[in-house]
């Protein structure tokens, strides 16, 4: 190899070499400190696009189980409004039942009346007045439920339809209908139409649980799709992490492999460029 000073190629190359390590040794670094194994697209391409899909599908579960969670309020809010209406309901029962005896008086039968029809107007104020979130429970309209993984083909609504609650009629009913809280038609709770009226509140009583049974099954299967988001959540998230976090038995064992490169690569380059310097023997 002959001598020249025009170009050090022992140091051009000791140069490229420790500038390699250096940024070997930095990307190590930056996979320590933020343990994460991919910080640029420049580290892992395809796992950077796996890693962050899969990012995805996680935030979708998460609100997703959140969304299940909340529809069960919902349910939960109209199930215990429900509840009340049956104790109310019992409560007319006993009323008719009593009302119904040949031995009360008149003013005792209006008394009875008179607890009858504020029985009623509670529960139409409780049709018309128990909300979830601002929104109206007792409703008609369907309130639909979202559960996604944040892929079209992994989306699912769920329509809650809790239906309507007035004087006149419960929801939906097992005879299909709402059933006459007022019994066809009979406002006032005389000793004659009490038997009438106990016949109505039996059939009422019957169709708020055939509701609440509505109710009960869809809180379970809400239940059941927050447990499935919450489940695949959980296994989408170890799938990234086995992507994404970083491997530290490997990287502390890179960190001390590229210090000592880094250590070696300055003492070649130093010792690259002091070679030349046997040049000046030869002109003395």
């Amino acid at each position: 190899m002959s001598l020249s000073i025009l170009n050090n190629i022992a140091a051009i190359y000791a140069q490229t070499n420790l500038n390699q390590t250096q940024n070997s040794l930095q990307n190590t670094l930056t996979q320590l400190s933020s343990g994460s194994r991919i910080n640029s697209g420049a580290d892992d391409a395809a796992g950077l696009a796996l890693a962050d899909g899969l990012k995805a599908n996680e935030a979708a579960l998460t609100q997703s189980a959140t969304n299940a969670t909340e529809g069960v309020g919902l349910l939960q809010t109209a199930d215990g409004a429900l509840a009340q209406v049956t104790s109310l309901l019992n409560r007319a029962v006993t009323l008719a039942t009593e009302a119904a005896n040949g031995t009360l008086n008149s003013s005792q039968v209006s008394s009875a009346n008179q607890e009858y029809q504020n029985i009623l107007t509670e529960i139409g104020n409780i049709g018309s007045t128990t909300n979830y979130n601002g929104n109206a429970v007792f409703s008609a309209t369907a309130t639909n439920i979202f559960v996604s993984d944040g892929t079209s083909s992994g989306s699912t609504t769920f329509s809650e339809n809790i239906g309507a609650l007035t004087t006149a009629s419960v929801g939906t009913t097992s005879a299909g209908a709402g059933e006459d809280f007022t019994a066809a038609g009979v406002t006032t709770l005389t000793a004659a139409s009490a038997s009438n009226v106990l016949t109505s509140l039996t059939s009422a009583i019957q169709d708020v649980a055939y509701q609440r049974g509505n109710i009960g099954a869809s809180i379970n299967q809400l239940n059941a799709a927050s447990n499935v988001a919450s489940s695949e959540n959980v296994n989408l998230t170890s799938a990234e992490n086995s992507v994404r976090a970083t491997n530290y038995g490997q990287a502390t064992s890179d960190l001390a492999k590229y210090q000592v490169l880094s250590q070696t690569g300055i003492s070649a380059l130093a010792q690259a460029n002091s070679t030349q310097q046997e040049i000046l023997k030869l002109l003395q």
